[in-house]
């Protein structure tokens, strides 16, 4: 399915019948490890009520959330990511020598270039080829999924994944309806060979960029370089049609699950745990509810961090982890959404 840069948001929801089916599976990989980083600067809806405000019952009502972390001047994604992989290593045991690999899935780099991923792997002193994957709140996702193509093929004996966002440094503080959504945070995996039956059962990774300019950042890349106009209307920050976003991601999530589930011959009940990535507690509701998951089978901590984008799964998977609620062997179902439009979802054997 393609649809042009002036497709109207409408069009982009009703033309989810024509997303692609394809799926596939890459067995024979682990997660010996997690770990996670928020900054210790703590935003409650109080907050932004006394600084901006922002009315704290309309925001609870409408996302779920209470509070969210916020980088402090000097800290920047990569800070966050460095923080996050230390814990995980630190967790597996192994040391900077072990690493052969590091993905990132940021949208929010420290700058245009050198990468995160290379202030990573600089800080940390690992000898590896390290890269980013830009697919906004996504990331994680797809970075998982571009990390254990190397592992399973033998090309990396023990990858480093990263997803981290540092939200409060794109969005306008005082716009109520986008900023409180936000936060920032880093969660990181360590991915190694595993049994054959351990590692992605069944997973899919969609891109519609039809509907791109629901949530985008209009000035500031090479389209459109940014300048005092930009500036003073506000374009250097992100954009969000919520009404449209909302109604795409409650569709795309439940359609991209249903069909995970259907080519893998599992059912709600065959996942020990969902983790979808936090980004709406009215969102996550809905798609509980039209496919039947029961609330002791999701994971959630959007009350606490809000929308972490590509720290958002990782980080819960590491709390889920320290909560002893993820076990050998047990099967994870993990979906990611947001900006691009992007979608991964993931049944994964743990």
């Amino acid at each position: 399915m393609t649809l042009n840069s002036s497709s109207r948001p409408d069009a982009v929801l009703e033309s989810s019948s024509g997303w692609s089916r394809r799926t596939r599976s890459l067995l024979g990989v682990q997660v010996i490890a997690t770990g996670s980083y928020l900054p210790d600067n703590v935003v409650t809806n109080a907050d932004l009520q006394s600084r901006y405000g922002f009315d704290p019952e309309w925001i609870e009502q409408r996302t779920g959330i209470l509070a969210r972390r916020h980088v402090v001047p000097g800290q920047a994604t990569s800070d966050l990511c460095i923080e996050a992989a230390r814990r995980a290593m630190r967790n597996a045991h192994v040391s900077p020598r072990d690493i052969d690999l590091i993905v990132v899935g940021t949208f929010t780099p420290d700058y245009q270039c050198p990468t995160t991923a290379n202030m990573v792997q600089e800080a940390l002193g690992i000898d590896a080829p390290a890269m980013d994957v830009h697919a906004a709140c996504s990331g994680f996702v797809y970075a998982l999924s571009t990390a254990t193509q190397f592992v399973a093929t033998g090309n990396s004996k023990m990858a480093l994944v990263i997803g981290g966002d540092c939200n409060s440094r794109i969005v306008n503080p005082e716009e109520m309806k986008i900023a409180p959504l936000f936060g920032d945070g880093a969660g990181a995996v360590i991915v190694t060979k595993g049994d054959a039956h351990q590692g992605l059962m069944c997973y899919q990774l969609g891109s519609d960029g039809g509907g791109g300019s629901m949530l985008d950042r209009p000035a500031g890349g090479t389209r459109n370089p940014i300048t005092h106009a930009d500036l003073d209307a506000g374009r250097q920050y992100l954009q969000m049609d919520g009404r449209s976003v909302f109604k795409w991601a409650v569709r795309a999530v439940t359609d991209s699950i249903e069909l995970v589930l259907r080519k893998s011959g599992l059912s709600v009940h065959d996942v020990e745990l969902f983790v979808l990535h936090q980004a709406n507690i009215r969102i996550i509701n809905n798609v509980a509810e039209q496919l039947a998951i029961p609330p002791e089978k999701l994971f959630n901590n959007l009350q606490d961090y809000g929308n972490t984008s590509g720290g958002s799964i990782p980080i819960a998977l590491d709390e889920a982890v320290q909560a002893g609620r993820i076990d050998r062997g047990d099967t994870l179902l993990m979906c990611g959404f947001g900006a691009g439009l992007t979608w991964g979802t993931c049944l994964f054997r743990w």
